[in-house]
Formats: C-alpha cells, sequence, structure tokens
C-alpha cells in the first residue's frame, strides 16, 4: 500500500469538497455544524490559497488531505487532516502527520483543533502523533480541545 501526497491546487477544489464533506459529515450531523462540511468550490478556492492543503492519495486513489499554515516562523496550525471514513484505521492520517514535519522541517510547534468530546480524535493525536492537550475553548457550538506538538 502506497501513500502519496500531492500539493492542491484550485483545479482540486471539487475533489477537495467532496473529500472533505465525506469526511466531515458525521460531524455536521453530530454538533449541527461543522466548518469543513458543506464548502463551496469557491469556498474550497479560497482555502486552498489561505491554507495550503496535500492531497492524500492512496493506491493512486485520492482519499484524503492535510492542510497546514505557518502562523509565524516555526510555528503552524494543522487546519485540517481527514481520511475519508473507508480509509481510516490503516495509518493514513499518522503517516500524512509524519509528512507535514518532514515537508515544514523548520518546525518548532504545530497546534491544531478538535471536538473535545471525540476521544477517538484526542487518542489519535496525543498517542500516535505525540501530541498534547494544551486546552479547550468554544468554537461557536462547539467545546474543542485545543492540541500543540512541539519540538
Amino acid at each position: 500500500m502506497k501513500t502519496e501526497y500531492r500539493k492542491a491546487a484550485a483545479e482540486d477544489a471539487e475533489l477537495l469538497t467532496e473529500i472533505y464533506n465525506a469526511s466531515f459529515y458525521k460531524d455536521y450531523i453530530r454538533y449541527g455544524e461543522c466548518p469543513a462540511y458543506g464548502k463551496t468550490i469557491e469556498m474550497m478556492k479560497l482555502s486552498i490559497i489561505e491554507h495550503p492543503k496535500f492531497l492524500i492519495i492512496y493506491n493512486s486513489e485520492p482519499i484524503g488531505c492535510i492542510s497546514c499554515k505557518e502562523l509565524k516562523k516555526g510555528e503552524y496550525e494543522i487546519g485540517c487532516l481527514c481520511v475519508i471514513p473507508e480509509y481510516q484505521g490503516k495509518g493514513i492520517g499518522t503517516s500524512a502527520v509524519e509528512f507535514i514535519k518532514s515537508y515544514y522541517s523548520d518546525w518548532k510547534s504545530f497546534s491544531l483543533i478538535t471536538p473535545a468530546d471525540k476521544s477517538e480524535n484526542i487518542r489519535f493525536y496525543t498517542e500516535k502523533c505525540g501530541f498534547y492537550l494544551q486546552s479547550d475553548e468554544m468554537n461557536g457550538n462547539v467545546r474543542v480541545a485545543r492540541l500543540i506538538l512541539k519540538r
């Protein structure tokens, strides 16, 4: 099984919208809102510019995305890591975090948020990727955990 990464471009907006919708539909249903779900293609094109994205390609098929934005020198925020449900649990997300750490080789820290009540996400980031819980806060109507990884 081969996992590759390709920087997303504007022409990937429709594909990314499909990947995000497949990946975040359950969150949208669970919370009644999800900023990653239901984006228009135009919204996704803007997001590709503002938050650089990499398509996750597994066995030649695009099945996910990781986006990361530099906040200041060496400090990055992972805006999205998603893998469509049928491909989860295969080590693809862990591989994507390793990819982003090597891509942004000057990193001092990575931060991200995830719903605080999604213990499977918290476990993934803390146990598989080495993040720790920094704080929790409200994001809209959803309590989120802010996680950080420091070098």
